[in-house]
């Protein structure tokens, strides 16, 4: 199949079904039709595998978008096929810097559902964050 640029599969998005409090940073419904692209937790580890931003919420989370970020192209996706984003945080307080990087890669008219989880340690103790995605692709 030869196509004229990127195809964007259409994704429905429902904020607030009926009955359910409507969220100010997610949708609670995210659906659509096509491949489905799983997207393994990514941490702030650069392209060698040393950490970025020892105790720095912020320069992890920037870290951790953009390996989703390249991820995502490894796949031929983009942000704007995200459905869902799943967030481990070690600390409830790490969240804003979490929202921050997303918004600098996802338009609030596009935000996908979302899960975030404190947890009690990550696979290396420096970790403070490891975040998941879900995609889906045109078929």
């Amino acid at each position: 199949m030869v196509h004229d640029g990127p195809m964007r599969t259409e994704l429905t998005r429902i904020p607030a079904p009926d009955g359910v409090a409507p969220a100010s940073s997610y949708a609670h419904v995210v659906m659509g039709r096509g491949r489905f692209v799983a997207i393994s937790g990514q941490v702030a580890l650069d392209e060698n595998g040393k950490l970025v931003g020892e105790n720095d919420p912020e320069a992890q989370a920037r870290q951790t978008f953009e390996n989703l970020r390249r991820c995502l192209s490894a796949a031929g996706a983009t942000f704007d096929d995200v459905i869902k984003l799943t967030y481990y945080v070690t600390d409830m307080a790490h969240m804003p810097a979490v929202r921050a990087a997303r918004d600098a890669h996802i338009p609030s008219d596009h935000l996908p559902a979302s899960t975030a989880v404190q947890v009690v340690g990550l696979v290396r103790p420096e970790l403070l964050m490891e975040i998941e995605a879900y995609a889906i692709l045109p078929e």
